[in-house]
């Protein structure tokens, strides 16, 4: 299977470079059967890439362990279910994963649009083709995941070899969240990679402005999707896993994933003003190619070693290749605006600022300027080094002091925004729409004040979030109201009914009742608290409401690995509430050590405990325990999020007018008798 898998990635390289070669000639001349053979081109480049995917997994899954990727990354003893993530565990497998995530986006393109679009297609088919040649070429040439074992003969020729055994998955891989997390970040970075094309293409094809942003709408929203799991789940994994007490913290490679997810929203946003009133073309097109920019740089920062961070790959040289891509990118970027600049002229302006428009241009700007600050932060250690020969770190208070006053103001335009009206709102309009959430907010504030809140940024954030609520849930309940005073039905079922006749609109207003979860599990972080204690068994620790009692200790050995558990009990109000099982695993392949963090969870707070090793003077177990309020809040705010953006997803569903007969007396008797009176109900689909 290894010589099928690196045979099929060499067939999808020639593919590739036949559907972008054949796809400039088919723009030039314009041939329907050129353009036919190089859209079927690259649908066959994505098959093969998917052959050579399948391939190496079965190199996995198979023990075979004369292929170099299988025995870095894998051994007899891994668990079924992490030999699917040591596919993407290494350099070379994620990179080939890369391909494969970005080569079903590519299929489901060059299907769903086969027969549309027809003066648009060609462009957007060369711009994947050439994303995919680059990928391709890394694949083959560059980072092989086939390339097998093997050792000088006596002769001097180099002979294939097989271990019995592979060094093992990576421990810190080893957690079910690993298996899901990086398909997701991935799906994210590799989706951009449809509206960047679907951009160029219409810049290069002078397509109608607003024709483009209709067809990628979907693909953006899916990659963002995609891309804001992938954060969530990666600070879960460090939350559970690491066991340092929290689940951010401005680590370089976390950085590289949350820059696109910015430039994302901000582009979800403001390509409404293009849409309703032709505005912000330039603005739109660029934050779709920095967008990708900023994807193949996050690639890179994992990739290149440049950085140090706990989620990177080790030193490479395969970051030069990104540097060279980043630069090719840049400038057939620059050279397309620069052509058809005059192609991107607005239709309108800006009537007033207290309308949607401002509020959108404002949103975009707060959002641009959080991922400058973050960028410049993240790079600042390798430019202090090149120029002073000096690496100076930047750490977390930086990112901070910048960055939580910005997502105030966010999560205030995130309740302000989609209720002002577009060219200009009316102040009675402010008063009905803003009054109650205002009111709200600010008996909010004054609760949280007598009830001790004095963290000031905290304080905001509470506020805030009330406010926004308030806002979104005024706005469904105006519109489940109408529904059921016409239909009769529910007030839940009013609200449903809403929400699928627009479901842009209301899908929306979920995402950031989805995004004021997070915000309010944000605000908790303020009143963390942590206690650190060596303890001998019997002995109990003291930590909020909360009492830790170490009962004892065992060791559990298991396929893989074997783990040394602590048992705490937990308990309030001196009554027991659960026990806690804080492990620190040892793996026998790599000798290395994993962690497993004990969490009892709860809306109010985490109480969060770690087996922190063994006292080096007493020899006693360290207990390591934090009490973290509103986490949980983070978690359910991204499942809510999720739902809002399935939401929107969807179609709307239209309003279907029944006509009802409905017996009326009449004052006279007719010549026919009594005439049946048509009256308008409103039906449901």
């Amino acid at each position: 299977m290894d010589v099928f898998g690196s045979f099929a990635l060499v067939l999808a390289f020639v593919c590739a470079v036949y559907a972008f070669g054949g796809g400039i000639a088919a723009i030039i001349t314009r041939h329907p059967l050129l353009i036919k053979s190089t859209r079927q081109a690259g649908m066959a480049t994505c098959c093969l890439i998917f052959l050579a995917t399948f391939s190496l997994e079965y190199l996995f899954f198979s023990d075979n362990f004369s292929i170099a990727y299988v025995v870095s990354h894998s051994n007899r003893d891994l668990a079924t279910f992490y030999k699917i993530a040591a596919l993407w565990s290494g350099q070379e497998g994620s990179l080939l994963f890369w391909s494969f995530l970005l080569a079903i986006y590519v299929f489901s393109v060059l299907l769903a649009y086969r027969n549309k679009n027809g003066e648009l297609m060609p462009y957007v088919g060369v711009v994947m083709a050439g994303v995919q040649i680059f990928f391709l070429t890394l694949n083959n040439f560059v980072a092989s995941p086939f390339k097998a074992l093997a050792s000088p003969g006596a002769d001097g020729v180099m002979n294939y070899v097989a271990r019995a055994d592979g060094n093992g998955l990576t421990p810190l891989l080893q957690y079910p969240e690993m298996v899901i997390h990086p398909p997701n970040l991935y799906s994210g970075y590799t989706g951009f990679t449809i509206p960047f094309a679907f951009a160029l293409g219409a810049l290069l094809a002078r397509y109608p402005g607003e024709k483009w942003i209709h067809l990628t709408r979907k693909w953006t929203m899916i990659a963002w999707m995609f891309q804001s799991v992938g954060i969530l789940l990666g600070a879960h994994w460090a939350y559970a896993v690491l066991g340092w007490g929290g689940y951010w913290g401005w680590d370089p490679v976390e950085n590289a994933s949350f820059l696109p997810w910015l430039t994302g929203t901000a582009f979800l946003h403001s390509v409404m003003m293009q849409e309703k009133r032709g505005m912000m073309k330039v603005w739109n097109v660029w934050l779709v190619f920095i967008t990708f920019l900023l994807c193949i740089l996050g690639t890179f920062l994992t990739r290149s070693g440049v950085v140090s961070s706990v989620h990177a790959f080790a030193q490479s040289s395969i970051g030069s290749w990104f540097v060279g891509f980043l630069v090719l990118i840049i400038a057939v970027c620059f050279g397309a605006y620069l052509k058809n600049r005059d192609y991107l002229k607005s239709e309108n302006q800006l009537d007033s600022i207290v309308s949607r428009e401002s509020s959108f241009l404002f949103n975009n700007l707060i959002l641009l300027v959080s991922c400058v600050a973050i960028l410049s932060g993240t790079l600042f250690p390798v430019f202090s080094e090149w120029i002073t020969g000096d690496r100076i770190s930047v750490g977390a208070p930086f990112f901070n002091k910048v960055n939580i006053p910005i997502g105030l103001l966010l999560l205030f335009l995130t309740g302000v925004g989609p209720l002002l009206a577009w060219r200009k709102t009316s102040t009675e309009s402010l008063k009905r729409n803003f009054g109650w959430p205002l009111a709200i907010g600010l008996v909010a504030g004054v609760i949280a004040l007598v009830f001790g809140f004095r963290e000031i940024y905290s304080w905001v954030c509470l506020l805030l979030c009330v406010f926004v609520a308030s806002t979104v849930g005024l706005e469904f309940y105006r519109g489940a109201k109408v529904i059921r005073a016409r239909s009769g039905a529910s007030f839940v079922a009013s609200a449903v009914e809403l929400t699928m006749r627009n479901t842009r609109r209301y899908g929306g207003y979920i995402v950031h009742m989805g995004m004021v979860f997070v915000f309010i599990g944000l605000a908790g972080a303020a009143f963390n608290r942590d206690l650190q204690k060596d303890m001998r068994q019997g002995d109990s620790m003291q930590i909020g409401p909360y009492t830790l009692v170490l009962q004892g200790f065992d060791t559990k050995p298991e396929k893989n690995y074997t783990a040394q558990r602590l048992l705490v009990e937990v308990l309030r109000d001196k009554k027991p509430i659960m026990m806690l099982y804080p492990e620190k695993r040892r793996f026998e392949t790599t000798t290395e050590n994993g962690t497993m963090v004990a969490i009892y969870s709860t809306l109010k707070e985490d109480l969060y405990v770690v087996y922190a090793g063994n006292s080096p003077e007493t020899e006693l177990p360290v207990v390591h325990a934090y009490l973290n309020p509103l986490v949980k809040w983070i978690w359910l705010g991204g499942a809510v999020v999720v739902l809002g953006t399935l939401v929107a997803l969807l179609p709307n569903r239209r309003a279907v007018l029944v006509l009802a007969g409905v017996q009326q007396p009449v004052a006279q008797p007719m010549a026919h008798g009594l005439a049946p009176s048509a009256t308008m109900r409103e039906g449901h689909d």
